[in-house]
């Protein structure tokens, strides 16, 4: 665990060590545990209702439900993206422009997109919880979400660390490996970053030694060193380097995913633009792909979206007009007209 990772930690045996205060292991735990089920429960609840009014409304066969993660302890650089799915929201719902995707869905039709809320991971650390129980929670929230059918998670983040419990809870509800198309700078497949296996620069790497992925498609990578390459050979990795994308555009946007597997997790990395078209990232990498790259990529894929993610936005760095913040919404929207059907 990091050593930000383990501040409540700390926090809770300094208390234990106080003169004034003599708390048990027992104590803290029972705390803990009653912390996570409300929060689990305030998710679940929320989902319930959400999954019943698509069900009242009919005609669904797959609905979109956000659900936020707003952490950033496990990167590396900047923890700015804990900050994000709020302003993510924000920006959907601005008003600047209309509700309508570009292929013509109604994103105030709750049968293409609702929303459950966030989990509240600040305070859950600040119980003293660790990642390893932490990661628990976040993958337990997202097949809350599932149990309402026809509801399909887009998880808001928060760092890329959110992918493993979230693809791990995906492949687990629906039974077996799903497909993952991954856009993103960088490969995230360190074995153990920093000394933290949760790290956010570790991420694929838990999803394919869980088993939780046949295929991992990574697409715009442009920092990526031996271990990169070596990992991505280890686990059968289809890496498109931004090097030869000229080269690779044809197939990338005519990706058919999925068969014979449980569907199709998009997991989009907002630094996997080029930072002319969202400079509110922590890791600034020139010569990403266009966000025309990205929709062509999304629009043309054929495959059933079982759920997805966008990462790594950080409002702390973003223009003071929000520009970033709209590039996220418009990912969120066009992968929410995606999923629901």
């Amino acid at each position: 665990m990091s050593k930000i990772g383990q501040r409540g930690i700390h926090y809770l045996q300094r208390l234990n060590s106080s003169s004034f205060t003599t708390v048990s292991a027992s104590s803290i735990e029972k705390g803990q545990n009653r912390v996570i089920d409300a929060s689990l429960t305030l998710i679940r609840e929320r989902a319930k209702l959400k999954g019943e009014l698509v069900r009242l409304l009919g005609g669904a066969k797959a609905s979109t439900s956000l659900l936020g993660v707003p952490l950033g302890h496990n990167s590396s650089f900047l923890q700015g993206p804990a900050f994000a799915p709020p302003r993510i929201r924000e920006a959907i719902w601005c008003g600047s422009t209309n509700s309508s995707t570009e292929e013509g869905k109604e994103l105030k039709d709750p049968r293409v997109l609702t929303d459950v809320g966030d989990v509240p991971v600040q305070e859950i650390r600040d119980c003293g919880v660790d990642d390893d129980r932490l990661m628990n929670v976040i993958s337990e929230s997202v097949k809350l979400v599932m149990e309402e059918e026809p509801l399909r998670p887009l998880v808001l983040g928060g760092d890329h660390s959110i992918s493993y419990p979230v693809i791990r809870a995906v492949s687990e509800k629906l039974g077996g490996p799903v497909d993952v198309l991954h856009l993103d700078a960088h490969p995230d497949i360190y074995d153990c970053f920093e000394g933290n296996k949760y790290s956010h620069a570790s991420s694929f790497a838990r999803i394919m030694e869980g088993g939780h992925a046949r295929r991992l498609l990574q697409v715009g990578i442009r920092s990526i060193n031996k271990e990169g390459r070596e990992q991505g050979k280890r686990f059968g990795v289809e890496q498109y380097e931004m090097r030869t994308f000229s080269r690779d555009r044809d197939v990338l946007e005519n990706l058919k995913l999925g068969e014979g597997v449980k569907g199709v997790y998009i997991s989009i990395d907002v630094d996997c633009l080029d930072p002319a078209f969202a400079p509110g990232v922590s890791h600034i990498e020139p010569g990403g792909l266009s966000f025309r790259d990205v929709l062509n990529i999304l629009h043309n894929l054929q495959g059933d979206v079982v759920g997805a993610d966008v990462v790594e936005f950080n409002p702390q760095r973003d223009t003071v007009d929000g520009m970033t913040a709209m590039v996220a919404a418009k990912l969120v929207r066009e992968l929410a007209a995606k999923i629901s059907k």
